[in-house]
């Protein structure tokens, strides 16, 4: 069995059966600071180019998810206008690695996902949260607002502006009742759960999944039509693909297929 480990000072990164399990590791609560979004961003990237991973799953250890930006690192009267901007940089480019990341991103949710946290879930792809998740908007508290439109990727109109406008939390449960999230799941069963969801993606053809979230990310800010015109031009360079007649080769043979990745 090929396992690979890369470890970071922040960012733990482990590879095995064609799944990469990503945990954020800076106790007590995850909390983002520079060294977190560049590391975070560099491990997301370089998922994107590995011929052995097909799906990866995002968690934290210890009881959170994440708590957001570390307003602690900042003494009273900091950052400046210009630390603050470079921040904010460092932390669009680390969730936009995650939305860009060319394999889809599975969250395993183990506890609050708050601020910066919430906005790291919702760029993820698929949801599954353990019974004492929770997310939330907390900057109101701190006189500070963001968060608000990653929010509206999970969450409709009222509740989106209510979590912002009032700090509201979300529990787990709750959740999963409002269809935030596939399961919810006691926390000991949580990585069992957020792995079979991953192992099922990585039987799927590597190149119609690439395809097929280079595809979602796409379409979501596209009209209807234009989606539905660019997810047929990706079908038609998916269906040239070996994998691809390997899928329909094997489905009319009624055996499991057998992918090359290409």
């Amino acid at each position: 069995m090929d396992k690979v480990t890369t470890r970071e000072e922040v960012i733990m990164c482990e590879v095995e059966n064609y799944v990469g399990v990503v945990t954020m590791r800076r106790p007590p609560a995850n909390a983002m600071n520079a060294q977190f979004f560049e590391e975070l961003r560099q491990v997301f990237d370089g998922l994107s180019n590995r011929s052995d991973v097909r799906v990866a799953i995002l968690t934290g250890a210890g009881r959170m998810f994440s708590a957001g930006a570390d307003v602690k690192m900042w003494t009273p009267g900091e950052p400046t206008a210009a630390e603050l901007r470079e921040f904010l940089r460092l932390g669009r480019a680390a969730l936009q690695a995650v939305v860009d990341c060319h394999v889809p991103v599975v969250a395993a949710i183990n506890g609050a996902a708050l601020g910066g946290g919430l906005s790291l879930v919702a760029s993820c792809d698929v949801l599954v949260a353990s019974e004492n998740a929770m997310l939330g908007l907390p900057e109101i508290h701190v006189g500070l607002l963001g968060g608000g439109r990653h929010a509206m990727r999970l969450f409709q109109h009222s509740k989106a502006r209510r979590m912002v406008l009032t700090g509201q939390m979300i529990s787990g449960p709750e959740l999963h009742r409002l269809g935030i999230v596939e399961e919810c799941v006691p926390s000991g069963e949580l990585m069992e759960r957020a792995k079979a969801i991953a192992v099922e993606v990585a039987a799927k053809s590597p190149i119609a999944v690439r395809l097929t979230k280079r595809a979602l990310n796409a379409v979501e800010a596209m009209s209807l039509g234009d989606g539905f015109r660019f997810e047929h031009d990706l079908n038609e360079e998916l269906a040239s693909s070996p994998d691809s007649r390997e899928a329909l080769r094997a489905f009319i043979e009624k055996r499991p297929p057998v992918f090359g990745g290409r």
